[in-house]
């Protein structure tokens, strides 16, 4: 396939391009910095790969790469973690992905040819978050900041269907890997120094890297997937049970519990990302048959750990 990303620096992204590389996939990547991205991707190693500087809330030169491509998939957007959630940084992770996605959509209405299928970011945080219901793609909205971000982004995805795309909304759980969140959590657990977050009773969606970018593959490659699809694993947790496993998987106790409010101080409202969620079933990746390499916690911590 012919295909053009945004995100394709981030920790996702950089598994997707070498994955849809390695298949023989012809790649353009719409990247803010160019010169980093020619850093991770050299062109002796990524012969099949173009890279194209673009701004992504402003339309440019930028737009004509839809001309010539079969699919798109779409992971810009700011960071949530890690920050106090004050009124600039809200405006910025809606904004990136709300008219982020809504130039991407202009961009393809402008050219002639147009893809054919749009995989668009998204978060199961659509579902907001609830101690006890259990979330799939037919479950309908939260109503929290997180819920509210993620109808808005995927309501500007939907615009592409009426131009005839395939549109596949990734709603995406915590994602596992060599970075990401766990990048902040494993030099903590490695020293002894982990514990449940809270009262550790609240669920944890997560999902491997590498099954995730299969999904996004999935994705692209099956005609008959369409809509909503949650990017997650089969077999979530709850906080506590994350923390016993990967406390297991380092070898190391997971004595200390960081109490609620510290991080309702130091995070303000952002930290319902951690003391608040939401039990997510990925039922459509199973009805299509997928086979998750990473359905259970342990064998993923494992492998992410080099166990």
């Amino acid at each position: 396939m012919r295909v053009v990303i945004t995100g394709a620096t981030g920790f996702i992204g950089t598994r997707l391009v070498e994955k849809l590389h390695g298949r023989g996939d012809r790649l353009t990547l719409l990247v803010r910095d160019p010169d980093k991205a020619q850093q991770q991707f050299p062109a002796d190693v990524f012969t099949n790969l173009a890279i194209v500087a673009y701004t992504p809330l402003q339309l440019g030169e930028w737009t004509n790469v839809f001309g010539d491509c079969d699919g798109v998939v779409n992971l810009a957007g700011a960071p949530i973690f890690g920050q106090r959630w004050s009124d600039k940084v809200k405006k910025a992770i809606l904004e990136s992905r709300q008219i982020g996605t809504r130039r991407i959509i202009e961009a393809i209405k402008t050219n002639q040819h147009k893809p054919t299928v749009l995989v668009n970011g998204s978060a199961i945080g659509f579902y907001g978050t609830d101690p006890d219901k259990e979330f799939d793609e037919y479950s309908f909205s939260g109503d929290d900041f997180l819920a509210e971000v993620c109808k808005a982004w995927e309501a500007e995805a939907d615009v592409a269907s009426e131009l005839g795309l395939r549109v596949v909304k990734l709603r995406t759980g915590i994602v596992m890997g060599n970075g990401g969140a766990l990048a902040k959590l494993l030099p903590i657990f490695q020293l002894g120094a982990g514990g449940k977050i809270g009262n550790g009773k609240q669920w944890f969606s997560w999902i491997h890297r590498d099954d995730l970018v299969d999904l996004i593959m999935l994705a692209l490659d099956n005609t008959q997937i369409t809509g909503s699809l949650n990017g997650t694993a089969p077999n979530p947790v709850t906080n506590a049970e994350f923390t016993k496993t990967l406390a297991k998987a380092v070898a190391k106790p997971a004595l200390l519990p960081v109490p609620a409010i510290a991080l309702q101080v130091i995070l303000g409202e952002a930290s319902i990302l951690v003391l608040e969620g939401q039990k997510v079933l990925p039922k459509k990746a199973l009805h299509n048959k997928f086979s998750f390499t990473y359905p259970e916690l342990e064998p993923a911590l494992m492998e992410i750990v080099g166990k």
